[in-house]
């Protein structure tokens, strides 16, 4: 049976230094503050012959006939296949065509691992972490996540990374942490990427270099992370570490906005009020600082200039600013 392809839904951004949740698919919460929700790369590692019948099982998964997929899962989990058991854990924690069941999908996870099957040892290691479906247990979770890491698996390695960095589950120690997060970046994961950046900014685990630090960062920006967006606009509007480049700055710091950082919002209304490489514009100011506030950015100076408005230029503002909410809400609807 091919290897499941757990994809990263998104994960929340925590305070430095803090433990945040995981995500059911198995990566921790970054190690910056600032992160939305994003994607994140598919674990791809498939063995080179697939049987028929256990394809089967992947194509009912991905045609949404879960209970198929279900069904033709269990039978080759009957024959102790691993990543059978994976995608059964997948299902119940999912709630994909079934009752939504951590304690079920723990079980199968764990089965999985001790099969072998990486995915489903990284989704276990999760749920240790989290406490979810399991007793939580973070020495065990480590476990599981080194015995990922050491086949090479890039977020296995990056969640390894930030035990090490947080003293859970691992002793504390920022040069094995800066070791474990440059592979994950260095294989693409932009969480990591960024958790680098912020790295080498601090000269945390790694030399102080603010060079290294903006191009790791602009390499998790380039894969649209929003917060790595945000900071590498800033990076390139305030010449940190490169040359000031104020367009492209604007490309990233819109980008990020509309996927709903707030400080890229209160920044870009900022950029719109004076005019900084773009053109002058109060009513798409306003907007977005509307919108930053009611995320709750405080900003006295920017509601001072939207308050000096006239009125119809302000009642464009807010008439914008509730047409972005709206849009968002409806985008975010399953």
């Amino acid at each position: 049976m091919k290897t499941i392809n757990l994809v990263i839904l998104g994960c929340a951004g925590i305070a430095l230094g803090a433990l945040g949740a995981l995500v059911a698919t198995g990566m921790l919460s970054p190690y910056l503050p600032q992160l939305t929700e994003t994607a994140a790369p598919e674990l791809k590692s498939k063995p080179d012959a697939l049987p028929d019948d256990d394809d089967a099982a992947y194509a009912a998964f991905d045609q949404g006939k879960y209970l198929t997929a279900l069904s033709l899962a269990e039978e080759a989990a009957r024959r102790d296949d691993p990543q059978a058991h994976t995608l059964i854990g997948r299902i119940y924690a999912d709630g994909l065509g079934v009752p939504k069941d951590d304690g079920a999908a723990a079980r199968w996870y764990a089965r999985a691992a001790e099969l072998g099957d990486i995915p489903g040892t990284l989704a276990l290691g999760t749920m240790l972490a989290e406490g979810r479906g399991v007793t939580k247990d973070m020495d065990l979770a480590a476990e599981m996540f080194e015995k990922a890491a050491r086949t090479g698996d890039p977020l296995a390695n990056y969640n390894l990374g930030l035990m090490f960095l947080r003293g859970t589950g691992k002793p504390e120690n920022p040069y094995r942490a800066a070791e474990h997060i440059r592979y994950a970046a260095e294989k693409g994961v932009a969480a990591a990427q960024y958790d680098l950046a912020a790295l080498y900014l601090e000269g945390n685990g790694v030399p102080n270099d603010a060079l290294e630090a903006a191009r790791w960062s602009a390499k998790a920006a380039e894969q649209g992370l929003p917060a790595a967006e945000y900071d590498y606009a800033v990076m390139l509007l305030q010449g940190r570490g490169l040359k000031a480049d104020e367009s492209k700055a604007i490309e990233y710091l819109q980008s990020a906005a509309e996927k709903g950082v707030a400080g890229a919002q209160n920044r870009l209304g900022h950029l719109y009020a004076e005019g900084i490489g773009v053109g002058s514009d109060p009513v798409e100011a306003a907007k977005w600082r509307l919108v930053a506030k009611a995320a709750g950015v405080v900003d006295d100076k920017l509601d001072l200039y939207v308050a000096a408005l006239p009125d119809a230029d302000r009642a464009k503002a807010e008439a914008a600013a509730t047409a972005w909410r709206e849009k968002k809400q409806v985008m975010a609807m399953p």
